[in-house]
């Protein structure tokens, strides 16, 4: 037969397809993050170049079951905003591995077990965006975070907050995690399974690599607002540059070092000042 179905011509092109889900998610993702992800307000309008950001009054607020649906929401969406463009080299890897192992009989295609390992991956991040909601709540019922403009309140916070992700970017257990988030072809062969539930957890597995690696910079979040796109933007530009510049050591211990330096500074300055 010389002719093909539409079927058969567009799985021909499945790494087209793949990249255009990885962009279009993305796409999504971010057109969410801008309209306020469901918060009612825009992330414009809580965007400050301010740091640490200017401290308001208030009184903390219940939050309903549906607000903390939002939350939940609007977390998830923003870890899949910053960190799936990170992750997009080992997910089209995985793709290419697929598509070569399959057999000519096999029609299944690569989609959807791409699918599937990008489904794991995004869950992991679901899991660490139920934590962050929670400790959001936490914080704003102590009076730490500001329950509208989602960012510290208190020079302390601030202060924990740039030391910890200061120490850990410089700790062991970072290494190991970026190591693994750097090496595809490593991570695949070291944890390959077959078919689509095989796929789903490699997807779950790097997912967690990739929240050892990043959790303490997201946490930064608080410190300088959740939904502050100067704090997104420059904190996905970071773990990316993490990823593929040639000398990620150069970029993970610098930033350890200024983040120190900030937190020690910070921490002074409450100290000082008795800012909170």
């Amino acid at each position: 037969m010389t002719g093909h179905t539409a079927t058969e011509r567009l799985l021909r092109r499945e790494r087209l397809l793949v990249i255009a889900g990885l962009l279009g998610v993305c796409l999504l993702s971010w057109v969410y993050l801008l309209g306020g992800a469901g918060t009612g307000m825009s992330t414009v309008a809580m965007t400050t170049w301010q740091f640490p950001p200017p401290r308001y009054g208030g009184t903390v607020a219940a939050w309903p079951a549906v607000y903390w649906l939002i939350m939940v929401g609007m977390w998830w969406v923003m870890m899949i905003a910053m960190m799936l463009p990170s992750a997009a080299p080992m997910i089209l890897l995985y793709a290419r591995v697929v598509r070569h192992n399959r057999k000519p009989a096999a029609g299944a295609g690569v989609v959807v077990p791409t699918a599937a390992f990008l489904l794991g991956y995004l869950v992991a991040w679901l899991l660490f965006s139920l934590a962050a909601t929670l400790l959001q709540w936490l914080l704003e019922q102590a009076g730490l975070v500001h329950g509208m403009m989602m960012w510290s309140n208190s020079h302390t916070l601030t202060a924990i907050l740039l030391l910890g992700a200061g120490f850990y970017q410089l700790s062991p257990l970072k290494n190991t995690c970026l190591a693994h988030c750097r090496s595809p072809a490593a991570f695949l062969s070291r944890h390959w399974h077959n078919g689509r539930i095989g796929a789903l957890r490699m997807g779950l597995v790097h997912g967690l690599y990739c929240i050892g690696c990043c959790w303490t910079l997201m946490l930064l979040l608080f410190a300088g607002g959740v939904m502050n796109l100067v704090w997104i933007a420059g904190l996905a530009l970071l773990v990316l540059l993490e990823k593929v510049v040639p000398r990620p050591a150069l970029v993970v211990r610098s930033t350890g070092v200024m983040l120190v330096a900030a937190g020690a500074a910070m921490l002074l300055h409450a100290a000082m000042y008795g800012s909170g």
